[in-house]
């Protein structure tokens, strides 16, 4: 069954299933949101051949990746969700089964973090989309913002980098990697079609941070201690390097990245060379992971709650350039750029 045989209201009573009954029905959905916290809101398009096609990532695949990408956001601006909306562009002759996998991925995704879908929209397209909007909530003082890291900052990544990039190659092209297991193969594959959004970082990072403070309190003769928010940062979906020139740019400040702690899975030992291992980490882009610039005391605690990969990577400097340094100088300084990650207008 196609989608130009039930028609747009046809499809609408179909996608409803997957949406709170309560919220759905009006012209919009009504959120409340906790008291004193903000509301954090992002956008996220994803189009057929661009971010996903029919050769790597199935339907339900597409639509965890969609819901991913945007929870993923909301963690790296330190917001729990509360909904997301999604709209779509689909051709008549699409199969009504691809729609409902896709919302069944969406929601595979969204119930993993008590997230519902609370509405949307469908129109005709040539090419399928899916935008979604994820909606979020944080207090002020707690949002991560690009544009906070200090100079001194060590900077913290929470997990492995090269995982999703190296799963799209073994998909792309499934006689690459013979050195390795069946196991290693399915978990590099299962980073790049089921990404996790790390929302399981904040409260971990609440704890230390809130923890670093009491002790700092309980320390200070100050009767007003200073808890201002000391956290800058943003998701490497776009690369690691990406990430990292993101927010020093933003914060008008440099860094310097050591080459040999930057963590990637060590299955793709047995099958790369050390170059093109790095060349994922820093511009495969699609990992999901978090990068943090905050206090050494800070990093040091968070990185040790952590674990799995979590690890500290560099400090930031006064310098502009965001330089990758390697161990008793056994590569060259490499200054780290856009212009290697995917650029949706690039030549």
């Amino acid at each position: 069954m196609k989608i130009q045989d039930i028609g747009e209201q046809g499809l609408l009573k179909i996608l409803q299933r997957f949406c709170p009954q309560e919220v759905i029905g009006d012209d919009a959905a009504v959120l409340p949101i906790l008291p004193d916290q903000s509301l954090v809101v992002t956008t996220d398009v994803l189009v057929d051949n661009v971010h996903f096609s029919e050769t790597t990532t199935t339907a339900k695949d597409a639509g965890w990746r969609a819901a991913a990408a945007n929870l993923s956001d909301l963690a790296a601006m330190g917001a729990s969700p509360l909904g997301i909306t999604v709209g779509l562009g689909l051709r008549g002759d699409v199969p009504v089964d691809w729609v409902e996998d896709l919302y069944q991925g969406m929601t595979e995704c969204l119930k993993q973090y008590n997230t519902p879908i609370v509405g949307g929209d469908i129109v005709r397209s040539p090419v399928i989309t899916i935008s979604i909007t994820a909606f979020g909530q944080v207090f002020p003082q707690r949002a991560i913002r690009r544009n906070q890291a200090k100079v001194g900052d060590a900077i913290v990544v929470t997990g492995v980098h090269g995982a999703s990039r190296a799963g799209l190659e073994l998909l792309l092209h499934p006689e690459e990697g013979k050195n390795l297991t069946e196991k290693e193969k399915q978990t590099l594959i299962s980073a790049h079609q089921r990404p996790k959004p790390r929302l399981d970082i904040l409260p971990l990072l609440w704890k230390v941070l809130n923890s670093i403070n009491s002790v700092n309190s309980t320390n200070s003769t100050d009767s007003t201690p200073d808890y201002s928010f000391p956290i800058s940062g943003m998701d490497s979906s776009d690369g690691l390097a990406d990430a990292l020139v993101q927010v020093c740019h933003q914060s008008r400040v440099g860094a310097i990245i050591q080459r040999e702690k930057i963590p990637t899975p060590q299955s793709l030992e047995h099958w790369l060379q050390p170059d093109k291992i790095l060349e994922y980490a820093l511009y495969g882009g699609e990992d999901f992971e978090l990068v943090l610039c905050m206090s050494k005391e800070l990093a040091n605690a968070l990185v040790r709650q952590l674990g799995n990969g979590a690890v500290v990577i560099g400090t930031i400097t006064t310098d502009t350039n965001v330089l990758l340094q390697s161990k008793n100088e056994k590569f060259p300084d490499q200054v780290l750029n856009l212009s290697q990650g995917f650029q949706h207008f690039g030549s």
